[in-house]
């Protein structure tokens, strides 16, 4: 299935490709100098081709990858109920997920090589809304493999509800430089069934 970007992109190159095959005939109508030798109308075709070829490209693979990322991480809209409601608080330098109904409270150590990295765990296949801040300073909440990025500032909350669409687990990372260690600050999220997510709740929030 096409997607709604996926088509403008198609659009836009259709009208471009459109505009300079038209541009070509006009400056060559204009030109009227027959007596040109230095002109090659092969060679002049040869590249509108091969460049309508790349654009063409580029298009599609921009289409299929935002296919992807729809495939993994659907936004949905505010209406939606959310299956879980987690904050998430930005701190130099490390995460803390706090979760609602029930309660729970979500953090750890961040570091390059530490394995006790904050865990934010989340229902496959259902809506749940992230509300994104800071503590101190600017800081960004990215999971660069889903292309899900939003940025988390103090004193403001950015709201945000996505569906992750199978069970998996990805590093995130801030993407905000935010002082000496925001190479360190890193998290993972883990998407697990819904059955293993209520026992997960059930358990106290431990892995």
């Amino acid at each position: 299935m096409i997607s709604f970007e996926g088509l403008v992109a198609g659009i836009v190159f259709v009208l471009v490709g459109i505009a300079v095959a038209l541009a070509l005939l006009l400056s060559r109508k204009r030109s009227g100098d027959t007596r040109r030798r230095s002109s090659h109308p092969v060679v002049e075709i040869g590249y509108a081709v091969v460049l309508a070829a790349i654009a063409g490209a580029i298009a599609y693979v921009s289409a299929s990858a935002n296919n992807d990322l729809s495939a993994q991480v659907k936004p949905e809209s505010a209406t939606t109920p959310p299956a879980a409601r987690v904050d998430v608080d930005a701190f130099q330098w490390c995460w803390r997920f706090q979760y609602h109904e029930p309660e729970k409270s979500v953090t750890g150590s961040c570091g390059d090589r530490n394995t006790d990295l904050p865990t934010l765990v989340v229902p496959a296949g259902e809506p749940v809304q992230l509300n994104i801040s800071s503590s101190d300073v600017q800081h960004s909440f990215w999971i660069p493999d889903l292309r899900v990025k939003v940025d988390a500032f103090p004193d403001h909350t950015n709201a945000v509800t996505l569906t992750f669409d199978h069970e998996g687990q990805w590093l995130g990372r801030c993407a905000e430089f935010c002082g000496s260690y925001h190479t360190e600050m890193h998290f993972w999220v883990r998407v697990v069934s819904p059955q293993q997510y209520q026992q997960w709740l059930a358990q106290g929030g431990q892995a």
